[in-house]
Order: C-alpha cells, then structure tokens, then sequence
C-alpha cells in the first residue's frame, strides 16, 4: 500500500513544482518582457526541443518564433538572435553588454579558470588580452615576419602529399598537421616539428604531433559538449556525463605541456640575459608578465590561457576551413580550371605562389573570402 501512496505524492509534487515553474517564468517574463518563444518544461526548460544538430534546431524555431526568441535551457534563460540586424544589435552596437560568457566547467578547468580570452568575462582582464592579441600578437609586422614559416611549412606539406600519391589520403589530418606545425613555430618560436614529428618540450621530453593534436582534439570536443551542470545547477555534483572528470584529466595534460614550454622559454632567457630576443608570442607573453607596470598584471594562468587560445583557435578552425573549401570546389571543376589559369598566367610554372602574389590573384583570392 506504501508504493501508490509514494507515486501519488511524486506525482503531486511534480504537478506543483509544473504549475508554480509555470507561473513564476510566465510573471518572470512579463515583468522583463522577454522575446516570443516556447513554453519551457519545468527543469529542462526547452531543451527537449535541441537536437544533435543546434544550429538547425534553432532556427527551425526561429522561423516560428522570429529572429529574437527567448528560450529557456535548464534553469538559464536565453535569447537566440537569428538575422543579420539582430547579430549586429549584440556583437557590435551592444558588444560591452554581451562580451561576457557564461561560466561553465570547461571556463574553470580547462581554460585556466577564465583567465583566456574566450571565456573571460568582459572586464579589465579581457581588455588587456585584446590589446595584447591585437597590437603586439597579430601586429601587420609581426605577421609578415613569420612568412618564412608559413613558406617552409607549406612546402614540406606539398612535399608530404607528393609522398603519398596514388593513395588514400584524409585531406584534414595533413591540413590539421600543417596549421598545427605553422601555429606551433609562431607560438614558440623555434621549428619544434622534426623529421620524426615528434615537439620537443624539453631536453628530455618529446610529445608526438599525433598525441599533441589529440590533446587539442579533446579540448575542442569539451568546449562544445552540453554539459548539464552548467545548465542544471544542482546537478553539477553528480557529473551525470561524466564531461568533468575527463576535463579534469585533460587539465593534468596541459598543465604538464605549458609548464614544459614555459620552463624552457624562461631557461633559455635567463642563459641569453641581455642578448635574449623574443622568437615567439610565448617570448612576449613572458616579457609583458614581467613587466612592472602593466596595465593590468599577466599572471602565469593568463600566459597558459593566451598561449592555449592562440595554438587551438588557429589549429582546428583552419584546417576545417580549407577543407571545406576544397570540397566546395570539387563539385565545380570549372572553378579549378580557372583558378589554375590565372595561376599560370600570374605566376606561372617555374616558381612557387608567394603571398605577395595574392593581389594580382583576384580569382584565387575570391575563393579564398
């Protein structure tokens, strides 16, 4: 007689916990005046209306809703722009109000609590790391100075695919592997990939680029996953996908790499003294922390978070894009031959394509945007 009473109080209860859910989000979103949306379902909120794919999840319901909606994932309100006009409203006109993310599990753990730039919140902080990234990172001189790099690694990935001719081959992996090598030699400043592909972090110490891009791999996957923690509070202990434990393990990983290239970027500064000259951003990074009077001070989680932003927002991203495009211009072999002809004509055959050659390669370069 005990387990009816039960599931007839279970019942009673959750029926409440709906009917007040219900009013107090209804009163909540009157007094905000919040977009058109879906109803949302007491503790999922909507997110019984995401699919595997978001994106077309979102705007299917945006075809319903409008291009500013309201949804509710969890116990988190969200607003889904979904035009052009409204992406403006909030990345540019409002861009101070929104520059903020919401805290999550891979913000504290595997991006050195908030202390990157994709994850810190909009303040003093994130500030200091946009004027660093754009004035002394990606400075139009200091680009143009690693063309070297861009010209070797290039050349040794054609060289790679020749190797492989007459077999199989996964386009993204030697991309993957060429932006990776061309990332890895900005960053750190030294041509940390050799013949045997292995990246020295240390006189003793190697890391293959097949155990590096799975540690990148790892994190691009944790950064995107839903993790129902971050959207049920009161869940979050019970790591019900298990999405913590692996960013924890994943964490011991990077902490192992940067302290690695750090110990040998500070080691070869202090045995160079006053003949030392910065090789890479990770160079100047260190010099900007150790500078008495910054703006605000780089701690040694801020040098890891920006060395870690700049080696994976540049690996994967690329790689994907180039791949992307290719594949695009498979299904139009006319575009091939057109891009081949002014190739020819430009630049002809008996030499390599520069960058500087770009200009006077407006079909290419049309491709290319």
């Amino acid at each position: 007689m005990e387990t009816p009473s039960l599931l007839l109080l279970s019942i009673a209860l959750l029926a409440s916990l709906a009917f007040l859910s219900k009013i107090f989000i209804s009163r909540w979103c009157e007094q905000l005046k919040c977009p058109p949306g879906p109803k949302p379902w007491p503790i999922i909120g909507n997110l019984n209306l995401i699919g595997s794919l978001p994106h077309r999840s979102l705007h299917k319901l945006s075809r319903r809703y409008g291009s500013l909606m309201h949804l509710k994932f969890g116990s988190y309100p969200v607003v889904v722009a979904s035009s052009p006009g409204m992406a403006e409203e909030f990345l540019k006109v409002h861009d101070q109000i929104f520059a903020s993310r919401p805290p999550t599990a891979a913000g504290k753990y595997i991006n050195y609590n908030y202390f990157d730039i994709g994850f810190a919140p909009f303040g003093p902080h994130l500030r200091q790391g946009r004027k660093i990234f754009m004035n002394e990172l990606f400075s139009t001189k200091r680009i143009e100075s690693f063309e070297y790099i861009r010209v070797e690694e290039m050349r040794a990935f054609v060289s790679r695919l020749n190797g492989l001719s007459g077999k199989p081959v996964v386009l993204v992996k030697q991309l993957t592997r060429l932006t990776l090598s061309i990332i890895i030699r900005m960053v750190l400043g030294n041509k940390y990939f050799g013949v045997s592909g292995n990246y020295r972090i240390g006189p003793d110490s190697k890391v293959s680029v097949q155990e590096l891009q799975e540690i990148i791999d790892e994190f691009y996957h944790l950064n995107g996953v839903f993790n129902i923690g971050d959207w049920i509070p009161w869940l979050d202990f019970l790591d019900l996908q298990g999405y913590v434990k692996r960013m924890k393990a994943l964490k011991t990983k990077l902490d192992r790499f940067h302290d690695n290239v750090l110990d040998e970027h500070k080691r070869r500064k202090k045995e160079l003294g006053k003949d030392f000259e910065a090789q890479g951003f990770v160079d100047l990074l260190l010099q900007l922390a150790d500078d008495p009077d910054p703006d605000v001070q780089l701690t040694s989680d801020a040098v890891r978070g920006f060395t870690q932003d700049l080696i994976s927002g540049g690996t994967d991203s690329s790689a994907l894009t180039v791949e992307w495009a290719i594949s695009e211009l498979i299904k139009e072999p006319q575009l091939i031959r057109q891009a081949t002809e002014e190739l020819d004509k430009v630049v002809g055959k008996e030499r390599w394509v520069e960058e500087a050659d770009i200009p006077q390669l407006p079909f290419l370069e049309a491709i290319m945007k």
